[in-house]
């Protein structure tokens, strides 16, 4: 019965590694060539909206999701604050790495992914604080809110009375 186990785990996980691998080229891919193709089309009506802007738009939707009330308005200074440095590191990392795009070999290419991924990972360490600390000031329907943004990306419409 234990070998019966492994002819099924040993696949799947083999799958779950391939699947893994071959994302990452598509990821790589896909980050370095809208670079590149926001690059080549500036001048056109069509282009990638920055990491800044981004940022920007997503915290004037959250403000108006959560109704802040006034003592929570120096946690969402705070918050606000870090999100829009991280959303300028990122804009710089990019644009300083995009026009190296077209000459990246595989190997660079997957290092770039991989330094990409170090970046996210270091402004999560840095917003984790000032979001904990806010979502902690927060009431009972502001979390809910929250929570329901964050594991469906979506922002609740509001019912008309």
């Amino acid at each position: 019965m234990i070998r019966k186990n492994y002819k099924v785990a040993i696949p799947a996980a083999l799958a779950v590694v391939m699947v893994a691998f071959l994302s990452s080229f598509f990821f790589v891919n896909a980050n370095l060539s809208m670079a590149d193709s926001v690059k080549q089309k500036q001048s056109s009506a069509v282009s990638r909206t920055s990491s800044v802007e981004y940022t920007d738009a997503q915290i004037k939707q959250l403000q108006y999701a959560l109704k802040l009330t006034d003592s929570q308005e120096e946690l969402w200074k705070n918050l606000t604050q870090v999100m829009r440095e991280n959303a300028k590191d990122m804009d710089a990392f990019t644009k300083d790495r995009a026009g190296k795009a077209k000459t990246m070999n595989a190997v660079e290419r997957m290092k770039f992914h991989s330094q990409i991924t170090e970046a996210h990972l270091d402004q999560l360490k840095k917003l984790i604080p000032p979001f904990e600390a806010f979502y902690n000031s927060m009431s009972d329907e502001q979390k809910k809110i929250t929570d329901t943004i964050f594991q469906t990306g979506k922002y609740a419409k509001h019912k008309r009375k």
